[in-house]
């Protein structure tokens, strides 16, 4: 009896001792907070590295309509009373001091299409008009594989403005002007975006001329139609048109002006050529716009009556007027211009003048409209295709990602959300309103979780 008393006495108090130790341990259990889950084993494949912003894209546009010229140019805060004198004057630079280098023509139409790519791209502030036409004669000699020095170049301007005292390439006075030049050589380059092709509408016109005009008037007619093709880079003609363009629009210009194969030529289909008839006749007209307001400026302007070519202008205007497919610039869009409007008002001195461009808005701008492009290291391509797989690549690296959340009013006055998760953010957002929430809550209890706030 004593040994089953002593066991079970000892029962008894072994008992009592677990009794007290699993109390002890659903006490601790309590009063210990709950733990969160345990993080997620590690992958083995690394996340994606978000790098510095890779830069900024270009892509070099063959391109530029009258209306996109306008707005470049008044972004820029181009100066009307200044526009038109530093084209012309910057173009006939070009043009005497290739002849005075010997340059052939494609020399000089490729540094014209860069001249004005260049003062489209930068205001007149930041820069020497004369400068700019030398700097831009030097990386044509160097893209159509006419090399000249830059100061060649230089010498060759400088003995054209005197003439009664001539020097050599290798002096002095042209260290720093060479810098200059060589300094915006690169700026040029980037403004071209790398893409060094140019249309020479020259050789197209001569072969067209010997397939239209009988050979009697060949010679007569080139005499005026190759000039004229030299007076047209005056203009912002070759960056907007295409070179079939230009060569027709030239062609029946120089047939109005002698009164010769008129009917011939335009008879031509202008589809046939790559071109429309609206092409034409905005190119016709920026040609007679230059011819009716500088005729001293160029080379077949003093060579004819002013009334020759007013009387011409006379007569396309009012086939634009009848034609109801013809207007006075091609691809113009009268919404944006409309809102252009709403938001710059802007007086400009010709609205119908494409020869005086930009000659347009403009005024006492003195900073390029818009914001500030950040400074980032810029890449060129020359792909559109190309430009646009990077930035759609480049794009999900850069997305913001966001939670999307469904709320639902009841009419109790209670609000029910459902989300994905609550962040520390939403609850501290939450509990500044008292209403009952209802949500998900995936946790290691799991199951859903009523919080009064």
């Amino acid at each position: 009896m004593g040994r089953r008393g002593h066991r079970h006495g000892g029962g008894a108090g072994m008992g009592g001792g677990r009794g007290s130790g699993m109390g002890m341990a659903t006490h601790m259990a309590a009063d210990m907070p709950l733990l969160p889950p345990p993080p997620p084993p590690p992958i083995d494949v690394h996340p994606p590295v978000k790098g510095p912003y890779p830069g900024v894209v270009s892509v070099a546009c063959q391109y530029t309509q009258e209306q996109q010229l306008r707005r470049m140019q008044r972004d820029k805060g181009c100066d009307p009373s200044r526009e038109d004198s530093y084209r012309l004057q910057g173009v006939q630079l070009i043009d005497n001091v290739r002849e005075s280098l010997q340059l052939p023509v494609k020399t000089f139409t490729t540094a014209c299409t860069y001249y004005h790519k260049f003062r489209l791209s930068f205001r007149d502030a930041e820069y020497n008009f004369q400068d700019a036409a030398l700097s831009a004669l030097f990386v044509a000699c160097k893209v159509e594989d006419t090399i000249k020095k830059s100061k060649e170049v230089l010498c060759a301007a400088y003995n054209l403005k005197n003439a009664d005292k001539p020097t050599a390439p290798d002096d002095k006075i042209f260290e720093r002007p060479s810098t200059i030049i060589v300094g915006l050589d690169r700026l040029i380059l980037q403004t071209v975006g790398f893409d060094f092709r140019v249309r020479h509408p020259q050789k197209l016109l001569i072969k067209m001329i010997r397939r239209l005009i009988p050979p009697e008037d060949a010679k007569e007619f080139l005499a005026v139609a190759y000039p004229m093709s030299i007076d047209l880079y005056k203009t912002f003609a070759p960056i907007k048109q295409t070179s079939f363009t230009m060569a027709l629009s030239v062609i029946e210009l120089t047939a109005l002006v002698l009164g010769k194969h008129v009917e011939a030529i335009r008879a031509l289909d202008a589809e046939a050529f790559h071109t429309s008839r609206g092409c034409i006749v905005e190119t016709l007209l920026d040609l007679l716009d230059l011819y009716t307001q500088f005729t001293k400026a160029t080379k077949i302007g003093p060579r004819f009556k002013l009334d020759r070519f007013i009387e011409i202008k006379i007569r396309i205007n009012e086939e634009v007027d009848a034609g109801p497919q013809l207007v006075r610039i091609e691809s113009w869009c009268d919404k944006c211009a409309a809102e252009e409007r709403d938001t710059n008002p802007m007086t400009p001195k010709s609205a119908t003048s494409p020869a005086t461009t930009g000659s347009g808005p403009g005024g006492s701008k003195t900073k390029a409209a818009g914001p500030k492009r950040q400074e980032t290291t810029m890449r060129f391509v020359f792909s559109d295709e190309a430009m646009r797989h990077e930035q759609s690549e480049m794009a999900k690296y850069f997305a913001e990602e966001y939670e999307e959340f469904e709320a639902e009013v009841e009419e109790s006055g209670c609000l029910s959300l459902s989300c994905n998760s609550l962040s520390d953010g939403m609850m501290g957002v939450l509990s500044t309103v008292s209403f009952v929430l209802v949500a998900p809550f995936k946790g290691p209890l799991g199951g859903e979780v009523r919080v009064i706030l």
